[in-house]
């Protein structure tokens, strides 16, 4: 079977499961969210409400139905790709919902994706080309330091450094209040703001940004530092390397022109991986700096036992995994001719 036919095998299968797995998520959801303590006629009307009225609601919302009937509703709706009307944003649609948070969570992740690829893989290669150094030491002790660090502590003591004693930073919003925001292009105010012209509105969005993007994507680049330290130490030390050396090669143009791009293609299968955790990550950075994203809004709803938009917001990282995976997949496989599915 030639390579390409056994890629398009390999993608359609993995086209195949991707319902499987969404599935699979919605349902642990479903099933999570109704067996934690709580109700969400008492987060809506509060605990003061009387029965009667939470009764009426709960009917309301079909949360008095039988458990499995809720379950096959519910599904029947995303097969019609219907998430649902949130329960506490006054009957808002869950796509709603979702469009009006997600470009803060993607300009969030985007540029944490960016510091921690910059990041992680110049302190892997500065590592590993010099071997045995101080620089070395250096690297590794940044990877373990990185890759432990529990996120939202670390931006807490960031916030307090840099927000509350240095005051070099804003908290707790995505832009200033009451200022007139960027134009609604693309939902990330950075890009709006230079769409529209506005530079200073793009100073603005990147000073709002920039404390948390660092904080996750410095938190992340352990990753790749390690992967790129361990991969270029082992092609540096490859047979090729060796007779480029030999052929009088200098070491620098050995070290970018052969070993780091063979070095650099576990890197691409990583940021398939790691963008799971960048999302994860990002639900934490949202909740630590109160930025307006996708992942606040998970967070604010698992405390209002929001079901709707808390299985909505599931389902669409659920299938942002699921593609992200698929495109690095195609990527290795163009970049990579050895790699076989």
């Amino acid at each position: 079977m030639s390579r390409a036919k056994a890629l398009q095998y390999y993608l359609l299968a993995r086209l195949l499961l991707a319902p499987l797995m969404l599935w699979t998520i919605t349902t642990l959801v479903f099933l999570l969210l109704r067996a934690t303590p709580g109700d969400p006629a008492d987060a809506i009307l509060g605990t003061r409400a009387p029965v009667s009225a939470k009764e009426a609601l709960r009917e309301q919302l079909g949360l008095a139905d039988p458990l499995w009937l809720q379950y096959f509703n519910y599904l029947g709706d995303l097969l019609r790709l219907d998430l649902g009307k949130s329960l506490t944003s006054r009957g808002l649609p869950v796509w709603d919902v979702i469009v009006q948070h997600f470009g803060a969570t993607v300009e969030l992740s985007f540029f944490a994706m960016l510091v921690a690829v910059v990041v992680g893989v110049s302190v892997g290669i500065v590592s590993a080309s010099l071997r045995g150094t101080i620089f070395d030491v250096f690297g590794r002790l940044f990877g373990i330091i990185t890759y432990s660090l529990p996120l939202f502590w670390m931006g807490m003591v960031l916030q307090l450094i840099f927000s509350v004693q240095l005051g070099w930073f804003p908290l707790g919003t995505r832009f200033p209040l009451g200022a007139r925001v960027p134009e609604g292009i693309t939902g990330l105010y950075t890009i709006d703001s230079l769409l529209g012209g506005n530079l200073g509105q793009f100073f603005t969005a990147v000073h709002y940004l920039m404390l948390p993007c660092l904080t996750l994507g410095i938190l992340l680049s352990g990753i790749f530092e390690r992967i790129v330290r361990v991969n270029l130490r082992q092609t540096l030390q490859a047979d090729y390397v060796e007779a480029a050396r030999a052929r009088g090669i200098p070491e620098r143009r050995i070290l970018f022109a052969h070993a780091l791009k063979n070095a650099l293609i576990p890197v691409i299968t990583v940021l398939g991986l790691t963008f799971a955790a960048l999302l994860g990550g990002a639900v934490l950075t949202e909740v630590t700096f109160s930025w307006p994203g996708l992942g606040n809004r998970l967070y604010a709803a698992i405390s209002e036992r929001d079901y709707p938009t808390v299985q909505g917001i599931m389902v669409f990282f659920g299938l942002i995994v699921v593609v992200a995976s698929m495109a690095i997949d195609i990527i290795n496989a163009l970049i990579d001719p050895r790699i076989r599915y």
